[in-house]
């Protein structure tokens, strides 16, 4: 066993349409277990069966790679399996598939969770919803006192996940900064003074000062998943650029703060910004688990966040998926960002899932052309979007607009 890894693939599956006859067959059932296993290379310990009064049968089996079991229920017709094996010499999903020829079904519902260093994250998505990532590599994973971040290698490459939802990867992460950045840089009069809360990689940093701003103001209430990501993830800080921003070394400047906590003490002392970021996980729906970042989403952090804008300055936050079955929290920003701005420009880039909302405390006449006008003279050359994609991306879904 001292080779063996410490990762294993966990199959869950029901069994359908099987005759009752053999659901009740307590030696039929051993038979077909111990063969299927063996045939899908497991090591085969131990089977031990039971048959229950008045029907069905459990089936155990003792791998050297883990265990199987078979629960029947001849009255239904079905059957549950569960096979775990550790490495890889075992295939449980071929044993599963063996078990399943072997009692004739007419259907199979099965489910295949990676355990331990070839896990997989479970992110939901919407009631009855679930994304299943696998993970070829776990780079780090821990509590924080704020949230459970993990940082593995997947087919997406590094890939950031915290409370179980995928923040960024190495593969989309510029598309997502690109959009949630450049719009609102292009709808600013000017971008001298940014505020950044959130966006724990350090990306949104680095276009805004890539964009010239002279200070860029980044507040992040979890100093370990930022320091995390300057570790792990090829892209955003490097760990020199994150001690020097944390040194206040350089346009850009970390805070490690509560993002309400600094907003309010910045209103107080009259600072201005040309542009506020506001990048977080997703707000959580009404009636779930509250989260601590979820007020950071309501009208008054707008208000407040509008207080400290400059004369032209702008907002822009994360606000969801514009996909149907995901839009709730969508909805509810662009409700709250029309009770505060005058004028608000939604983005939902081409490839991506993710939605942006930028508010504007006065009237902008024309603002998508604004933005594709001003696209040329950006410091920062932007590889994700060009004009095209801003048309595009600046119309609101079917949903928005016929609210």
């Amino acid at each position: 066993m001292d080779d063996v890894p410490f990762a294993g693939r966990h199959v869950l599956a029901e069994l359908c349409g099987v005759a009752p006859v053999l659901l009740d067959d307590e030696a039929a059932l051993r038979r077909v277990v111990g063969t299927a296993l063996e045939q899908a290379g497991a090591t085969v310990l131990q089977v031990i069966a039971h048959r229950f009064a008045p029907q069905g049968v459990t089936v155990l089996a003792l791998l050297a790679e883990s265990h199987a079991a078979l629960h029947s229920w001849p009255e239904r017709g079905s059957a549950f399996v569960d096979v775990f094996t550790c490495g890889d010499t075992a295939d449980p999903e071929k044993a599963v598939r063996l078990i399943a020829d072997g009692l004739g079904v007419t259907a199979v519902r099965r489910d295949t969770i990676r355990r331990g260093a070839g896990a997989s994250v479970r992110e939901p998505l919407a009631p009855g919803l679930t994304r299943i990532w696998d993970v070829d590599e776990v780079l780090w994973a821990g509590d924080t006192g704020f949230q459970h971040v993990l940082v593995a290698r997947t087919t997406h490459g590094v890939t950031l996940f915290c409370d179980d939802e995928r923040q960024s990867s190495e593969a989309s992460q510029l598309v997502y900064h690109e959009a949630l950045m450049v719009p609102a840089l292009l709808l600013a009069r000017r971008g001298d003074d940014v505020l950044i809360i959130g966006s724990s990689e350090g990306v949104a940093s680095q276009i805004a000062a890539q964009a010239g701003a002279r200070r860029v103001d980044h507040v992040d209430i979890d100093a370990e998943c930022v320091r995390r990501c300057a570790q792990l993830l090829p892209y955003g800080y490097d760990v020199d650029e994150l001690r020097r921003a944390e040194a206040g070394a350089g346009a850009v400047h970390v805070h490690y703060a509560d993002g309400w906590e600094f907003l309010a003490d910045r209103e107080r002392d009259g600072r201005r910004y040309d542009l506020v970021v506001v990048d977080l996980p997703d707000e959580r729906p009404a009636g779930g688990v509250p989260a601590q970042h979820n007020r950071l989403y309501g009208i008054e952090f707008l208000r407040r966040a509008s207080s400290v804008l400059s004369d032209g300055g702008v907002l822009v936050s994360q606000a969801g998926c514009a996909t149907l079955w995901r839009t709730e929290t969508l909805l509810r920003c662009f409700e709250r960002f029309g009770e505060v701005f005058a004028t608000v420009v939604q983005y939902g880039s081409d490839e991506h899932e993710w939605t942006f909302l930028t508010g504007s405390p006065t009237p902008l006449r024309d603002p998508v052309e604004q933005m594709v006008r001003g696209l040329a003279a950006l410091p920062y050359r932007p590889v994700s979007l060009d004009a095209d994609a801003l048309r595009r991306g600046a119309v609101p879904p079917h949903s928005l607009r016929c609210r």
